[in-house]
């Protein structure tokens, strides 16, 4: 049978830099399990500046974009309209183009981290830790919003970034009482931690953990495993990694931008472990 030309869809990764983005694996994926011949998903190098006039060259094709940094605060002004979830943190990552014509914009990082962590039996924690404030950690506490009944502690390494995570915890509802990044240590003995720190930054805190460690999120996939998420696993505690997060939030948004649900979960992993041990 012959495919019609409007059954040809695009979808892209924006961001900088975005040549590292396994998103392109992992949509892709999904596009062949569900039998999506005709749809492409491409990746384009693009900082705040270019944003603009990349949307304005956007036709009727496009079914949508997922944002990565710097990108997921910038876009918020072109968009027709923004979920409740992606106002919450200020951030989009996924822009879904209707059929209307209007572009619309969502944050599946945040369902992604809860369906993560429920996928590894975390459904509710009493108290959680989190290792950094940047923007990832502003997601991790609108997750934490939703299963965590307790305290929520942020490690930090600056008054202002501890300032910061005390408004997002305001905003979001979350009770939030930050420490000082040099008693990080203290953060391991949490039924839940989410580390949310750029590569190397936690490894030093690998020789202080505890005999019987609960649960790690580390929100890194590469180099994967960190050496925390190492060590975690070694003394037996739970770990939940990056590429998980990076799957789940990517299962949202292929159901989004194709109609299509549920996604195909297991071959996107696949597809995304087979990409990472190539590398």
């Amino acid at each position: 049978m012959r495919v019609r030309a409007a059954d040809a869809r695009r979808a892209a990764v924006l961001g900088k830099p975005i040549a590292h983005s396994l998103s392109p694996v992992l949509h892709r994926a999904a596009y062949e399990e569900l039998g999506l011949a005709q749809w492409s998903y491409d990746r384009f190098e693009l900082d705040e500046a270019a944003l603009p006039g990349f949307f304005a060259e956007l036709g009727p094709e496009w079914a949508g974009l997922s944002l990565t940094m710097p990108l997921k605060r910038a876009v918020i002004p072109l968009l027709d309209e923004i979920s409740e979830t992606a106002a919450s943190v200020d951030a989009v990552n996924t822009v879904v183009c209707t059929e209307d014509g209007r572009r619309v914009g969502d944050n599946t990082d945040i369902p992604g981290m809860v369906a993560a962590l429920r996928e590894h039996g975390i459904e509710q924690v009493d108290s959680a830790a989190i290792l950094g404030a940047g923007a990832t950690a502003s997601s991790a506490l609108a997750a934490l919003a939703r299963i965590c009944t307790g305290e929520v502690v942020a490690y930090v390494r600056s008054e202002a970034r501890a300032a910061e995570m005390r408004q997002w915890g305001e905003r979001l509802d979350v009770e939030v009482r930050t420490a000082d990044w040099s008693d990080a240590a203290q953060a391991l003995r949490a039924p839940l931690v989410v580390a949310t720190t750029p590569a190397g930054a936690t490894d030093a805190l690998a020789s202080a953990l505890p005999e019987r460690p609960a649960t790690l999120f580390d929100v890194l996939y590469h180099p994967w495993p960190t050496t925390l998420a190492a060590r975690w696993s070694a003394y037996g505690g739970a770990v939940v990694s990056g590429l998980d997060l990076l799957v789940h939030q990517a299962v949202l948004q292929v159901e989004q931008m194709t109609g299509r649900a549920p996604a195909p979960l297991d071959a996107m992993r696949k597809a995304g472990e087979h990409a990472l041990a190539a590398r």
